[in-house]
């Protein structure tokens, strides 16, 4: 996990810690299809934009969201495509909740970690419930 990455022009290490919520802390994600929807939709972006799922855990009003990327995205960019994509695709599959813009609020924090925190966010995520 605290091991430095390569690509061809950079040796880096970054870690980022994201939490993010629903428009009204709404407990739309003690849904479990919701929940499920949301885990495969940040996997399966993993996998398309490679970065690497340190951690996650999904609250009813929030979500944590441990991860480790590469240099090229900003931390904004990885918000905007995972809040974007998680939240097309809940509006999409649960008409029901009549969604009028979007899932998420604008709104998100993030925070670094280098070696000495890393395990510490990961425990901390780990351990919400």
């Amino acid at each position: 996990m605290n091991t430095y990455k390569n690509t061809r022009h950079a040796k880096f290490l970054l870690n980022y810690h994201f939490i993010w919520i629903p428009k009204y802390r709404k407990h739309i994600l003690d849904n479990p299809k919701i929940k499920q929807l949301t885990l495969d939709t940040i996997n399966e972006l993993a996998d398309k934009h490679k970065f690497e799922v340190l951690a996650t855990e999904i609250m009813p009003d929030h979500i944590h969201l441990f991860i480790s990327a590469l240099p090229k995205y900003s931390p904004s960019k990885l918000m905007n495509i995972i809040k974007g994509t998680t939240g097309g695709r809940i509006s999409k599959h649960f008409p029901e909740l009549n969604i009028k813009v979007s899932i998420w609020t604008r709104a998100y924090f993030v925070a670094t970690a280098g070696n000495v925190s890393s395990e510490t966010i990961q425990h901390y995520i780990e351990n919400q419930r």
